[in-house]
């Protein structure tokens, strides 16, 4: 979905998880030109991407995330949340389930979905840092959805290496910075005295 000289179809690997993903993506998302998520579920084998506001109960993920057959969380940081491990409970599948859009956004996609509240929630250690250079972060440890889907997989997976997921990422930073400039990439991104990554 990116114009054919900034493709970044050649460096998505296609990696096969244990895992099952849900990206619920807000619909003021699926059209940002740094659409992490889609990278995400690109990237991963068994990932799925949900667009919307409101999972209706007649939406066939409605009773998806509910299944008592699945071990479904949801990654979503907060006061006194365990952090995401590689303990399966019972032997059930697993699936993660991750939130996009501003944390605004990401708040309300929780405060509109019961079904999501109801969710076990687990979330990431703190101290965790971006590498989104795009971005000024709301909060120390904020990460994109694709650093957030990566660091949580490798938690739960550790067997695995995720990292390969993060190059279209890394080329997608870079070729933005080179199409605004390294100037203003500085003038914008950076604090006085720190140093381009």
């Amino acid at each position: 979905m990116r114009p054919a000289a900034h493709c970044l179809c050649a460096l998505i690997p296609h990696i096969s998880t244990r895992t099952q993903l849900l990206v619920i993506q807000h619909p003021s998302e699926r059209s940002h030109a740094l659409n992490t998520a889609r990278l995400l579920v690109e990237g991963v084998v068994n990932a799925h991407l949900l667009i919307t506001e409101v999972i209706t109960a007649d939406s066939p993920w409605h009773d998806l995330l509910a299944d008592p057959q699945w071990q479904t969380e949801l990654l979503f940081p907060g006061a006194d949340i365990p952090l995401v491990t590689a303990t399966l409970d019972s032997g059930r599948p697993r699936r993660l389930v991750l939130l996009d859009g501003t944390w605004r956004k990401a708040r309300k996609l929780l405060y509109l979905n019961p079904v999501l509240q109801g969710l076990p929630r687990v979330a990431l250690p703190d101290g965790l840092r971006s590498r989104y250079r795009l971005r000024k972060a709301p909060q120390p440890g904020a990460l994109s959805t694709l650093e957030a889907g990566v660091e949580a997989l490798q938690r739960i997976e550790p067997e695995t290496d995720f990292s390969s997921l993060l190059k279209p990422f890394e080329a997608l930073i870079d070729g933005q910075i080179q199409a605004m400039g390294q100037a203003r990439y500085q003038a914008n991104y950076l604090r006085p005295g720190q140093k381009p990554a």
